[in-house]
């Protein structure tokens, strides 16, 4: 567990490989100048080792500073901004299409409910 449960997108093209590769994928776009980044990053990392399934749920980590394209893809204009993504496209989750800011209670719900879908598609796959 730890720090290899997040995927540091370098690049448009390892964030299309991650969102090829796993059914369910979380997004937690950052700086390294911004504070609330900073007091979030630890409970992203606790919450990726909860919840990291893999080929079925993913969480990455996107500098915004680094991979610019990427964050415009995307028009990244807040850090810390979370965006969740299902076979590839991005999506809301619990009726939030992203959480912008240092929310944990929000950040939180997301992942109990990616992970809960996470988990179902594992059992199915299973007994398929």
């Amino acid at each position: 567990m730890g720090a290899e449960n997040l995927h540091h997108i370098e690049s448009s093209e390892q964030l299309d490989s991650l969102l090829a590769s796993n059914t369910y994928v979380a997004l937690d776009f950052y700086a390294d100048w911004c504070p609330p980044c900073k007091a979030i990053a630890p409970i992203y990392q606790t919450l990726a080792d909860k919840h990291t399934a893999e080929n079925y749920l993913a969480f990455g980590k996107v500098n915004v500073d680094h991979v610019q394209d990427v964050a415009a893809r995307y028009g990244i204009t807040a850090m810390p901004t979370f965006l969740f993504f299902k076979d590839g496209q991005q999506v809301a989750v619990n009726g939030k299409a992203m959480i912008q800011g240092a929310d944990p209670r929000s950040l939180g719900a997301a992942a109990e409910k990616l992970g809960g879908l996470a988990q179902k598609r594992i059992e199915e796959a299973a007994s398929a």
